[in-house]
This record gives structure tokens, sequence and C-alpha cells, in this order.
């Protein structure tokens, strides 16, 4: 076989040097790629096609987006690495980085936001994997109209997330809708043999749901469609058999569930044999071993068992995957106990323990992540950028603009004026002095009426800021677009951004008086929270931030998760806002430490940094509503004087506490403690440590 593949590729590089270096000649190259990857010599192929490529130096834009996409495939499908993968997906975007070229191969453009998403999915990146599928779905389409070809691949990953968050009969509805819309690709192989691992996966779906009778009846149809299909591509017959050999696995899984472990032995065995052969799928060959394992250990077959795991332990190493080391390990703890041996059985319950735990925390993760509201998000930001695609002639852009930039600019002025000095106020009390001249029988009503008044003006200014917002909010957009025209000269260029700059402070200074102005009314609607995962995502979210001023956010949780029963909003909000702080006041390069420490009865955040402090004049000021303690960032960063105060008005609604700690030359440490409640959650599921299920998890999850 190697000595034939050594000829081919020789063969393809002399009729390369004999013929003209033309697209189609390349073409031919790509196609002979192509068969050697799908007939399973991976290495091979790759090495074809970068010959060619040395050779051909004028490739068309479609021809690079080839050969990138076959590298990415080989790095993220068979090598397993996800930040190469990532690299060659990124150069695959690049080819297509203007509107004219997004839309002319918008194919290619949307598979490679799916490519990038699941290596960034396969790296725990999750947000970010989910904004590359969403910007592969708006894509996969040209004149606004959707490809069911591609929203195929759009389900196919929805429905891979899902189950790994263990929604399962959600996620057998996409992979049977992703099935469908797969018809309408064009016929190949690779398309095909999606279809069949679309069928496999809507099975073990229902069986991670317990319904196995739909379970048995997808893997039948999956079986049934590549006996099928397979007769049109007999070259790809490795391929087959590997595909086969899988849902032999999954379908021993069901029968294990069933205890039926004669027939799901005989099953393991068939899938063994063929994805063990060097060259196919050895990971699922190693669960398929560990599930045969099982089934000894069930059986009390010790010298099967032994010999099994003695086996695997080769395949193991090589491998490394978390829940197969977890698998072994309890394994290998079954067997030493069968023996008696209750001091190694303890020994590799410890180790499975520990692969346990390291698994969960990334399960965790991706269960944290709300995909929905990820996504209603994506939506809200794709309908504010279509308002920067208004084609309106320029001058007017500018005109309207910079209108209603100086309208903007004096509504806000006059807003923060009139909370300064309350001049509905001393009107009201002006009136209301006349009065008392003539009749101070009247001063107590009058009094009534004055603080009506205050509430009065509070709901005004709620309102004329609420107004204002989306005005300003359109200022913004429509600056942020006119500025990024290469049509104007310097000096305009620094009026846009001037207008720019000024709208975007308008609008965060026009959510912060609408924050603190409503904050007082607000009814906290509590719920048990991990505080654990709650601050971990507002370090999560805030290093991005931090980075930008090359800074580090370190993180000391408790030691075990603890919930606590707040408002999760309102706390994030809080947490969010002190670190927030830190980065703002901390110089480039710092260090900002976040901890979380339980005592007796109270839970204890504190946020600490190295920046330049508060001094001592400001001190008592710094939690007041539009403080006179503001000062800019050390890079010169907008500050408002709202935040301390609403965060402050939140705890004290939690009947906590807020304080800090301060000095200009050592930085500034925040406190907040929060009391635990003394009735504890509810825990809706329970587990024995002590018990060997057969199968103590689902081996056969599908891969993106």
């Amino acid at each position: 076989m190697v000595l034939t593949i050594a000829f081919v590729m020789g063969s393809c590089m002399h009729k390369t040097a004999d013929e003209p270096k033309t697209a189609a000649s390349y073409n031919k190259i790509l196609d002979s790629a192509n068969r050697l990857y799908d007939e399973g010599h991976h290495a091979q192929a790759i090495a074809i096609l970068d010959a060619a490529k040395h050779q051909f130096k004028l490739l068309s834009v479609q021809q690079k987006a080839e050969y990138y996409i076959f590298h990415y495939n080989y790095r993220y499908h068979i090598l397993h690495n996800n930040n190469t993968a990532i690299l060659y997906a990124d150069s695959l975007l690049k080819l297509f980085s203007s509107p004219l070229l997004k839309k002319k191969y918008s194919s290619y453009y949307s598979n490679g936001c799916f490519y990038k998403g699941d290596a960034l999915f396969s790296e725990g990146r999750f947000n970010e994997a989910y904004l590359y599928f969403y910007q592969g779905k708006l894509m996969s389409g040209q004149n606004g109209k959707l490809h069911d070809c591609m929203l195929s691949d759009y389900s196919y990953r929805m429905g891979m997330i899902l189950y790994q968050q263990e929604h399962y009969r959600l996620a057998a509805h996409f992979f049977k809708t992703s099935f469908d819309e797969a018809g309408a690709c064009q016929l190949s192989f690779k398309s095909i043999y999606r279809q069949q691992e679309l069928l496999n996966n809507a099975g073990i779906s229902y069986k991670g749901a317990g319904e196995l009778d739909s379970a048995g009846m997808y893997f039948s149809k999956a079986l049934t469609f590549i006996d099928a299909k397979s007769k049109l591509f007999p070259n790809a017959t490795n391929s087959w058999n590997v595909a086969r050999a899988v849902i032999y696995g999954n379908q021993a899984s069901m029968l294990l569930k069933q205890n039926k472990f004669t027939q799901a032995e005989g099953l393991l065995r068939k899938s063994i044999a063929i994805n063990i052969k060097k060259g196919n799928d050895n990971k699922d060959a190693l669960f398929s071993e560990l599930k045969l394992a099982h089934i000894y250990l069930t059986k009390s077959q010790t010298d099967s068992l032994k010999s099994t795991l003695t086996f695997i332990k080769p395949l193991l190493d090589s491998i490394n995957d978390t829940d197969a080391n977890a698998d072994w390990n309890i394994l290998k703890a079954g067997y030493y106990e069968e023996l008696g041996d209750l001091r190694q059985a303890i020994d590799y319950f410890k180790l499975y323990d520990a692969e346990k735990n390291r698994a969960s925390k990334k399960s965790l993760a991706l269960k944290e992540t709300d995909i929905s509201e990820q996504l209603r998000r994506f939506e809200r930001d794709y309908e504010l950028e279509g308002l920067k695609k208004i084609n309106q002639q320029q001058n007017i852009y500018l005109a309207i603009a910079a209108a209603f930039a100086v309208v903007a600019i004096s509504l806000l002025l006059l807003i923060y004026k009139y909370w300064r000095k309350s001049k509905i106020n001393v009107y009201a009390l002006h009136k209301l002095n006349q009065q008392i001249n003539t009749q101070n029988v009247i001063l107590e009503s009058a009094m009534n009426d004055l603080e009506l008044s205050s509430r009065e003006k509070d709901r005004i200014l709620r309102a004329v800021a609420h107004d204002l917002r989306n005005p300003v909010g359109g200022i913004a957009s429509l600056s942020h677009a006119i500025a990024d025209d290469e049509g104007y000269n310097e000096e305009q260029k620094s009026c846009l951004n001037l207008i720019k700059e000024t709208a975007y402070n308008s609008i965060e200074l026009i959510n912060e008086i609408l924050e603190a102005t409503s904050n007082n009314s607000d009814r906290l609607v509590n719920q048990w929270v991990d505080i654990n995962a709650l601050v971990n995502n507002s370090v999560e979210l805030l290093r991005f931030k931090a980075a930008e001023k090359n800074q580090q956010i370190v993180l000391t949780a408790l030691d075990r998760p603890k919930e606590l029963w707040i408002s999760r909003e309102k706390i994030w909000r809080v947490m969010s806002n002190l670190i927030s702080n830190a980065i703002k006041f901390s110089p480039v390069g710092a260090t900002i430490q976040v901890g979380v420490t339980e005592l007796e009865e109270e839970i204890e955040f504190t946020v600490k940094d190295n920046g330049i402090g508060i001094p001592e004049n400001l001190k008592p000021h710094v939690f007041n509503m539009f403080t006179e303690a503001k000062r800019p960032g050390t890079l010169g960063e907008k500050s408002f004087g709202l935040g301390l105060s609403i965060c402050r008005q939140i705890i004290e609604k939690h009947h906590g506490q807020i304080w800090f700690e301060s000095s200009t030359d050592k930085g500034t440490t925040f406190h907040v403690r929060l009391k635990k409640s003394k009735q504890e959650p509810l825990s809706d599921t329970t587990t024995n440590s002590n018990s060997i299920n057969v199968e103590n998890r689902d081996t056969s999850n599908p891969t993106v």
C-alpha cells in the first residue's frame, strides 16, 4: 500500500511538472488528494496538496479556500489539534475580507465560521463559538434567503451543543432537522457520510433521554442508510465500515441498559475488530473495549477483565481522554474489589474521582452557558448592525449627526444641571415662600407638595433619559458608520470621532441615570445561585477588558460550591462593577485579586487592586450619587460617579454590607458581605459513591 501511494504521489507531481500550471490541472491534484483522504490516507493526501500549492503560485480564491479547508479538517478531525485548526479557519475567513467577497463566496465564508466555532467549542471557549455559529447561519445563503444545506450544518451544531448540555430530546430534534435539511446538499461522499452520522446521533440522543425504542429505530435507520448509499462510493469501503462499527458500539450501549449482555458483547466485538485497526476510529474502539470490560466486571469474569484492561492501557495513553481514563480507573477498582484487595481498589477509586472532577468542571462550564440568551443577543446585535447600512448621502448624515449631537449634549447638560440644582424644587419652593408670607398655616401642606415634586422630578428625569437613549444611540451608530468612511479629511474625521465619543459617553451616562433613579423601586427576584459560578462568570467576562491594559485577574474561589438566596442579576452587576473599577483605576500590567471567603454566617467577596487609591478627602463621598469623588481611569477612562451608589443600593436591599479600605500608595480593597440563608437549597439528585454501574457514563458522545 505504501508503494502504491508513493507511485500516485510521484505520478501527480510528474504530470504537474509537464502540464501547464492551470486551474484545471491543480483541481485534478485536489481531486486525487480528496480520494486519498476519503480512503483513510490522510497524511499522504496532505503531502500531495502541499507540494501542488508550492508549484502553483497563483491560485484562485476558491482553490485557496479548498486548501485551507483540507488542512483544517486534517488538524481538527484527525490530529485533534484545535489551536492549529483555528489558525487555518482564520486564514479561510481572511480570504473574504470584503462584503463583496463574503456575498460571492457565502458558502465558503459560512463554513469558515462553522469551522472556527467547532474548534473554539472544543477548546471550551463557548461564547466565542456561539458567535461564529450564528455568523455562519447568517451567511449561509444569498439575497437574504438561507440555504437548507448550510442550515443543516447550523442545526447539526445546535444538536451537538444541546446534547452536551444534556437536553437530549431537543438535541434529537435538531439532528433530525439537520438530516432533512442535508437533502438539499450536492451529492458527495462527505454529505452522505454526514447524513448517516446525523441518524446515529439522533439515536444516541434518544438513548440519553431513556427512549430506547426510538434509539434502536434510528440506529437501524443509520445502518440501512449506509447499506443503500455505500454503493454510490465503493472506494470508501473502509470509511463505511468505520461508520458501521461506531453504530454497533452504540447499539451495544443500548442493550447494556436492558441487561442484554450476550447480544451487547457480540456487537462490541464486531465494532472493535473494525475500529482497532490503524487509521480507523481508535477512540471509538477504546470506548467499545471499556464497555466490554464492564460486561466482564458485571459477570465477575476477572481474567477476561484483567486482560482487556491490560490491552486497553497503551491505547488509553495515546488517546488521553478524560472520560476514558475515569472509566478505566473505576474498572480497575472493581477488578481489585473482586479480588478482595481493597487497598488497591481504593487507590483506583481515588484516581477515578480525580478524573471525574476534571470532566465535571468542563461539563459545568458548558451547562452554565445559556445558548438561547446568546442567540437572542446576537439577533439584537445584528439588528443594530443593520442600522449602519442605511444608504443616505454623506452630507445629510453629517448634518443630522451634528445637529442631533448638539441637541443631545445640550439636553444632557440641562438634565445634569437639573439634577444638581433641583430647579423644579427651587421654583416650587419660591412659590411656597410667597404663600408663607400671607399664610403660615399651610406650611405642612407645602412641604408635602415639595416631597411629591421631588418624586415627580425623578419620574420626569427617568422619562427624559429613557426618551433620549434611542436618538442618542442612533447618533452613536450613525457617527460610527460615517467615521469608518474613507472620504473625509482629517479635520472632518476629528469632528466625527468627537461626535461618536460624546454620543457613546452620553449613552453610558443615560444608562447610569436610569439605573440610579429606578433601582430603589426595583423588587428583588431571588433564586438559589452558586456563588463560585457567579463570581467566575463576572471574572471571565471582564478578562478581555483587563487584557486591553495587560492586566491579570486572579480569582480565589471557595473550595466547594455554595449557594445563596440572592438576585443573580443584581449581585452579578455589583461584582462586575467592582472589578471594572479595579481595572479602570489600576495601571497597565497590574494584578487584580478577586476572592470569595466563607464566614460563620456570611459570604465575603473582596476585590483588591494596586491602583491609584482614594484620597482621604474623597472617601466620605465615594458612595454618593453623582459624587464629586469621580476621577478618570489610569488611561483616561470616563467615570460618571453612579456605579458605587448603585452597588450600595443593591447590597442594602440584600441586607448586606459594602465598604472599602484604600490608600494612595497601596491601592484599594472593596469588601461585600452577604448573609447565608438559614434555608438550604433542595437537591434533586443523589449519588452512591460505593456502587459500580455497568455503564457509569455515556461513552458514545458524538463528536463535533
